[in-house]
Order: structure tokens, then sequence, then C-alpha cells
């Protein structure tokens, strides 16, 4: 290992990736400052105290948290840092499968029978930092799939005329590499040249492995990517305190990281961007009963997450709205409501109202702004979709342009449609303004 860069040397002597155990004991003992920096704007961020998001530094307050060592004890922290070795391993599992195979032929096999890995975004409430439940918790990152040598991916409605474009099946068509094989030398064509000749070189193509006919499929993804999760932990250091557990789960990947009482949960979603937007169509599975394993779903979770990061970068200091946020979560139990209708009110007042209307000492007006907005809704029986057709999205976030053009999605439609669930839903928010006041009553 050259200890001038924290970076491990692979079987055959080549360059590997910063091992996030190495990199962590040199940054506490050489200093705080720059090592933590560079390994947190690298990798994922759990929870928005002590992680800095993927795409790297953003702001010098940002900054400042992502350079900070936790303490020593401080469990939330140690659980950050235990979802970015997690984290850690998925940055192996394509880019070098040298750490689980010793033969360069495996290696090169596994690259064209499985997805490229490519950005990594925690997404959902406890990335955003308003997870209304301090217990159960689960982290959940979308890892974005890019086709491997020799492939390409072609997103295609599943209902062509569909409104709004929700459902996507991804068709798999190979593509011919024979002008880059004649640069490389060992890498052949899949299109021309035939399949015995493959097998011995190449191994099997992304068709044969991950797909239901010329289809990517969810749930072979997610198992193979199980697989590959499984097989890259055992040989890791971290194996030995934190023991891993595969969770069963058809359309992601769900993990227990478990050290003596301590238990953290963590879902993989897989998803493939949407041209260069923040959209994805991802394996969460749609609001049908049943969902085929070859339809992908439209997915906002990162544009949302993104839209959270801009808040909390130019937040000034006491701002509360996540605050606002969280507790509104909480009186949702043991209602109809969903957290997403809830997140998307409060999303179209954050882009209406300053922010330093957010600030703690207007605390109790927002929460009553959020309740107002949501009555609001419910007796218009309407509440617009926060990407659909919204032309006051700010410009950081990217949106395909079928999505900037679409009409304006309800999430309230199926009170539109039934009398009785809008005056359930009434009845319901009557009973969620009594549990806030006694929230509040209770904290004061």
């Amino acid at each position: 290992m050259d200890s001038s860069i924290g970076v491990t040397t692979c079987p055959r002597g080549q360059p590997g990736q910063p091992s996030p155990e190495v990199h962590w004991a040199q940054c506490r003992a050489a200093g705080r400052q720059k090592g933590l920096g560079l390994l947190y704007s690298a990798l994922v961020r759990p929870r928005p105290e002590y992680c800095e998001q993927l795409r790297a530094p953003q702001g010098e307050k940002d900054l400042r948290v992502a350079t900070t060592c936790p303490e020593e004890g401080n469990k939330d922290a140690e659980r950050a840092m235990a979802v970015t070795i997690l984290v850690w391993v998925l940055q192996q599992l394509i880019l070098n499968v040298r750490v689980v195979g010793d033969e360069r032929d495996e290696a090169r096999r596994d690259h064209s029978s499985f997805p490229g890995l490519g950005s990594r975004f925690g997404i959902g409430s406890t990335m955003e930092g308003w997870s209304p439940s301090e217990e159960n918790i689960i982290y959940r990152v979308l890892v974005s799939l890019i086709p491997p040598y020799g492939h390409a991916f072609l997103p295609e409605l599943c209902n062509p005329g569909e409104t709004p474009e929700r459902n996507f099946r991804i068709r798999v068509q190979l593509v011919c590499t024979c002008k880059t094989e004649q640069l490389v030398g060992d890498m052949l064509c899949f299109i021309h040249h035939d399949e015995e000749e493959q097998r011995r070189n190449r191994g099997p193509s992304l068709l044969q492995t991950v797909c239901t006919g010329s289809y990517l499929d969810v749930q072979k993804t997610a198992c193979r990517f199980h697989q590959l999760v499984k097989a890259c932990w055992v040989v890791l250091p971290h194996s030995r305190r934190w023991r891993l557990t595969m969770l069963p789960c058809n359309r992601s990947c769900k993990f227990k990281m478990a050290k003596a009482e301590e238990e953290i949960i963590i879902e993989i979603m897989l998803g493939v961007q949407q041209g260069n937007s923040d959209i994805f169509l991802s394996s969460q599975a749609s609001e049908a009963l049943f969902t085929p394993s070859t339809t992908w779903t439209s997915s906002c979770a990162v544009a949302e997450a993104k839209f959270f990061e801009r808040l909390a970068r130019r937040a000034p200091d006491g701002s509360f709205h996540l605050r606002c946020l969280q507790l509104c979560a909480r009186i949702l139990v043991g209602t109809g409501f969903s957290e997403y209708a809830l997140k998307t009110v409060v999303m179209h007042l954050l882009n209406t109202t300053p922010l330093s209307g957010w600030h703690r000492t207007h605390f109790l007006l927002r929460l009553d702004d959020i309740m107002r907005y949501l009555c609001h809704c419910l007796e218009e029986k309407r509440l617009d979709h926060f990407f659909f057709g919204n032309e006051k999205i700010p410009e950081e976030i990217v949106l395909p342009p079928a999505l900037q053009r679409a009409e304006p999605f309800n999430l309230f439609q199926h009170l539109a449609q039934d009398p009785d669930a809008q005056a359930q839903a009434m009845r319901e928010f009557t009973d969620m303004q009594d549990r806030l006041t006694r929230m509040l009553a209770n904290d004061n």
C-alpha cells in the first residue's frame, strides 16, 4: 500500500480503491481535516449530521460536517461509518471484481454479465434528515445501473400513451464493439462472434444472466446483486465486527448489519437514469397490486433528495423545516395518509415560503401552514405532485422534458373518485390536529 494516498493493491499488483478501514485509521492518526473530507466526499451520506453527500462537498457548511470525526461511542456516528463501509463494498463489486476472485478471466467475464454500478444517492426520510421514528430506521440508497461493455439500455413505456409516464421496461440491446475490439484486442463483440467463443473468452452476456427475454429483470438483478455483496463482504476486515444478514426482498436488496446490540437496516434500490436527469427508473414496486418483474417505475427520489440538499446549503442556522416535517409525519401513524403526501405538502410550502420564515421562532406558524395547506387539499380533493408540470422547480434539479411538459398529477385523485374516502380522510385529519396539539402541549 502506498502510505501517501491510502490505496490498497489488488492481486497481480493492480491499483485498487481506497479501503475505508485504512483510510479511517490514517485520518484519525494523521489529521482530521483532509483525509475524512476525501472519504466522505467519495461516498454516500447516511445521516446529514455526519456524512457528505456523494456529489462532492456542497458549500463550507457541509464541508465542515464532512471533515469532522465522530466522537468515540457516538452510536449515530458508528452507524454512519458502518453504512459508509457497506457503500464502499458496492464500489468494489464491478470496478474491482478481483476482490472476490483471483483470476483475471473471471473478473473480465463479470463485467459483461452484470450491469455496471454508477453513482449512489442517499434517498428517503432518514437520508434527508426527517425520519419520524428513532427506532427501526432504514437507510436507503439508490445505486444507478449502467449498461456493461457491448450493451445498451433502451427504456420503453409499458403502456404507450399512459399519463403520467410511470411504468417502463428496459430493453437490453447488444451493441457492435468490433472497432473497440481492434484497439483492445481481447474484448469480443457479442454480435459478430459465435456464442461458444464468447462463453470461452467472455462468459455470458447480460441478456443471459439478469434479463427475461430482451428486458432487464428487476428480481434477477436484485438477486445477483445480493450474491455479489455477500461474496465481497466476507473478505473485508469489517465482517469480523459487523454481521451482514441478507433480508428477503424481491425488488431491492435489503441488508441487516449487526454488532453486539447495534442493528442497522440498509436497503439498496437499483435504478437506470433517464438521460442526464435526476429521475430514475427504479426497482421500487408500482402502486398496482402486482408489478411484473420487468417493470421499472419512474422515481423522483433522487430529485427530492437534491431538493432537500439545496435547502440544507441555503438554510440559515436555526432552520426548523426538517423538524416541522418530522413532527407532522409522526401524527400520521394509524391514518390513511402517506408520508409522501405530507412530504409533498411541505415541499410546495418550502418552494414558496422564504427560508428565513422556517426559523425556529416561526415553528408554530409553519406547522399551522402545513395543516391548513393539507386541509385545503382535502377539501379540494387535489394535491399536485411536486415535480409533474411544476414550473417553479429549482433550476439545479434536472427533469426529463416529458415530465416538465406533463399535466400536474393529482395525488388525491382517489378522493375525487370516492366521496366516502374523502369523508374518512377529513375525519382522520381532525384526529391528526388533536394529536398534534397534544404533542406540542407535552413538549412544553
